[in-house]
């Protein structure tokens, strides 16, 4: 999605609240897929995730153009997310009975597919080399496992990660060569 297509989007939704669904239909997908990388534990990742598009719901339209795209943004709220989850060792979400009383949000929480989670399931189960990596991963300090999840499992540049993390680049450089070179000795 081009910034123009994105801005627009933007406007919609400030306009509509409906709009919003569309903002969901395309990042909902990526967004989990990245926590539950990051958690790799299902339902935990429905509760962030659905976390992460309620507060961007709710802020969208104090959301200002500072040329951080969308994406990076849905991002950050989602890495915010998981950090307070680390941070706390039990995830509570704070507005999740907000999320459960208004009927626009509905349509979030439907799942689009009854056996998705199988699914999912099945394919971390069968990636075995995958669970010994996360598991390493999730031994590092959080610092190191942002950046190399939104790196490899996600695939951003690290200009995407410096903007999601609000860090510069260099940082984030240096970050994913000691949380790489960390990975490595364990492994």
């Amino acid at each position: 999605m081009t910034p123009q297509q994105e801005a627009q989007l933007i406007e919609q939704c400030r306009r509509n609240p409906d709009a919003f669904g569309q903002v969901f239909d395309t990042w909902y997908k990526p967004v989990f897929g990245y926590v539950m990388r990051r958690t790799a534990d299902y339902d935990l990742s429905k509760d962030i995730a659905a976390e992460t598009f309620l507060k961007a719901f709710l802020k969208i339209n104090s959301f200002k153009w500072r040329g951080i795209s969308l994406s990076a943004w849905l991002y950050r709220i989602a890495t915010n997310e998981l950090n307070q989850y680390y941070r706390s060792s039990k995830y509570k979400p704070q507005s999740l009975q907000q999320l459960l009383e208004d009927p626009q949000m509905e349509k979030l929480l439907r799942d689009s597919s009854d056996n998705q989670r199988e699914i999912i399931e099945e394919e971390l189960k069968a990636y075995n080399d995958y669970n010994l990596i996360r598991e390493k991963l999730q031994l590092l300090d959080v610092k190191y496992q942002e950046v190399i999840a939104l790196r490899y499992f996600e695939q951003k540049t690290n200009h995407e990660l410096s903007i999601i993390l609000d860090k510069k680049e260099g940082t984030v450089k240096s970050l994913l060569s000691r949380g790489l070179e960390k990975l490595r000795n364990m492994l």
